[in-house]
C-alpha cells in the first residue's frame, strides 16, 4: 500500500498543478488580446466580443474537463487517505479501549493493594526497630553508671543483660513500696502464682507478673537488703534503678513501662496497685478482644477536679495549666489499675527524657497520649467495687477484671480483707489455666 502511494505521487503532483497552468495561459490569451486591441485604437464591436466569450468559455470547459478526468482515474488515492470505517471496525475499537480501560483500572487496584501492605509492613518494621531502640536506650540508661546488672533490675533468674527480649501476652506491673511486704503476701496468697506456678504461667499463658520497686535513697541499706532477701525466697520482683517515694510515683510508672517493654515484647502492659484484687483469667480475656489494635489505652476513665490547695492529698502545683480554678482533669485511667498496648509503652520508653510528670501518675499518664492516637477504652469491669458488689456482679455471671474500694483508692484494709475479696469475688484458681488467649 505504501508502495502504491509513492508510485502515484507524481500523478497527483500533476494533478494538482493543472489549475495554476491553465490559468496562467488564460491570462496570457486574454492579456493579449487586450494589448492587441489598444494598439489596434479599434473600438470593440459586438462582433469581437462574442468570439472573446467564446473563446474564454471553451477554455474554461477544457481546463475543467482536464481536472475531472484526472481525479476519476485515481479515486484510491483518496480512499486511501481518507479511509471510511464499516461499521463492525467502529464496535471494535470501542470494545477494546473498554476492555483496555477495565484492565488499567484493574492494575491501579493491585498496585494501591501493594502499596498498602507495602506500608503496613515498613509500619511493623519501624515499630520494631523503635522498640529495639527503646531496650538499648532503657540498658543504656540503667547500666551506664558502672554498676552491675543486679543492682539495677532483678528479674528471676535473668538480666537485662540478655541479648534477646522474651515473648509475652501481658507483663503486669504490680506498684509497691518497701513497707508493703505483708500487702505482698497477701497477694501472693490470692490471685497471684507463686514459685513454679508463676513460671508456668509465664511460660505456657504468656502471663508476667512481677512487683516493681525502685531502691532506698540509701543504696544497699536496710531496706534494700530486706527487699533482695524476699527476692531470694519469691523471685517475683522487678528492680528499677529508681528512688522510691510517694511523690515520684510519675517517674516510677514512667521508668516502669520503659523498663518493661525493654525486657518484654508483650501485647500490652498493665500497672496495678498491690492493694487491688485482681482476676487474671478475665484480664487476659478482656485485653485479648483489643490485641489488634496498635494503640490502646484501657481503664476505668474519670475526669476528676483540679486540686489547687496547698496541703489536698492530691494537690496540683501546676493547677493554673489546666484553665480557670475549678476545672477538671482531662479524661484518663484512674490510677489503681491501666493497660496499654505495646505502641504506647515503646513510645513512653522512647520519648522517657521529655515526658512531662504532674504529681499524680495516672495524670501524668494521660497526658503523654494527649495528641497521639490513642483508642481510649472506658472498661467499668477493671473498677468494681468490693463485696458485695463485686459479689452480685459474679453471681450475674460479669466477673469483675479488679476490685476496691474507692474511699481508700484500694481496698480498704486489704491486708486483712484482701482473702475475703477474693473468696467472694474471685473467678476460680483454675480459670487462669483454662483460659484461651
Amino acid at each position: 500500500m505504501l508502495r502504491t502511494l509513492a508510485q502515484d505521487a507524481p500523478s497527483k503532483k500533476k494533478a494538482v498543478a493543472v489549475l495554476p497552468l491553465e490559468k496562467k495561459r488564460i491570462r496570457i490569451i486574454e492579456a493579449n488580446w487586450w494589448r492587441d486591441l489598444k494598439m489596434r485604437g479599434k473600438p470593440f464591436s459586438g462582433k469581437a466580443i462574442f468570439v472573446f466569450c467564446l473563446a474564454s468559455f471553451l477554455a474554461g470547459s477544457l481546463f475543467t474537463s482536464r481536472t475531472s478526468w484526472t481525479h476519476q482515474h485515481q479515486p484510491h488515492h483518496h480512499a486511501l487517505s481518507l479511509p471510511q470505517p464499516q461499521p463492525h471496525d467502529v464496535t471494535r475499537p470501542r470494545d477494546c479501549d473498554h476492555k483496555r480501560v477495565e484492565g488499567k483500572s484493574g492494575d491501579v487496584i493491585e498496585e494501591v493493594t501493594k502499596t498498602h501492605q507495602a506500608i503496613q509492613s515498613l509500619d511493623r518494621t519501624i515499630s520494631t526497630l523503635e522498640m529495639e531502640l527503646a531496650a538499648a536506650r532503657t540498658r543504656h540508661n540503667m547500666y551506664g553508671d558502672g554498676r552491675s546488672d543486679s543492682d539495677s533490675v532483678t528479674e528471676n533468674d535473668n538480666s537485662t543483660s540478655t541479648s534477646t527480649i522474651k515473648k509475652a501476652f501481658v507483663v503486669i506491673g504490680i506498684n509497691t513500696g518497701f513497707s508493703s511486704k505483708k500487702r505482698r503476701d497477701s497477694v501472693r496468697e490470692t490471685w497471684m502464682p507463686r514459685g513454679e506456678n508463676l513460671k508456668k504461667l509465664e511460660k505456657e499463658k504468656g502471663i508476667v507478673i512481677r512487683f516493681v520497686i525502685g531502691h532506698s535513697a540509701t543504696r544497699g541499706g536496710v531496706l534494700d537488703r530486706a527487699i533482695e532477701a524476699e527476692e531470694a525466697e519469691h523471685r517475683d520482683f522487678l528492680r528499677l534503678n529508681h528512688v522510691e517515694g510517694y511523690h515520684q510515683l510519675s517517674t516510677k510508672t514512667r521508668l516502669y513501662f520503659s523498663t518493661a517493654v525493654s525486657l518484654w515484647d508483650a501485647f500490652f502492659y498493665v500497672k496495678v496497685d498491690d492493694d487491688v484484687h485482681l482476676n487474671l483469667a478475665t484480664l487476659v480475656t478482656t485485653l485479648a478482644k483489643h490485641r489488634f489494635k496498635p494503640r490502646i489505652y484501657i481503664g476505668c476513665m474519670k475526669s476528676g477536679p483540679v486540686l489547687s490547695q496547698k496541703g489536698a492529698k492530691y494537690h496540683e502545683p501546676e493547677y493554673w495549666k489546666f484553665g480557670e480554678e475549678g476545672n477538671k482533669y482531662f479524661r484518663h485511667a484512674t490510677g489503681q489499675i491501666y493497660a496499654i498496648s505495646k505502641d504506647l509503652a515503646s513510645y513512653i520508653s522512647i520519648n522517657l527524657p521529655i515526658l512531662h510528670r504532674y504529681a499524680n501518675e495516672d495524670v501524668s499518664l494521660g497526658s503523654w497520649f494527649i495528641g497521639l492516637e490513642v483508642e481510649h477504652v472506658d472498661d467499668r469491669s477493671m473498677c468494681c467495687g468490693t463485696p458485695p458488689d463485686c459479689q452480685w456482679k459474679a453471681q450475674e455471671g460479669n466477673v469483675c477484671v479488679a476490685s476496691f474500694d474507692w474511699q481508700c483508692s484500694g481496698i480498704c484494709k486489704s491486708v486483712e480483707r484482701m482473702k475475703t475479696v477474693h473468696n467472694s469475688c474471685g473467678e476460680g484458681n483454675g480459670a487462669v489455666w483454662s483460659s484461651d488467649i
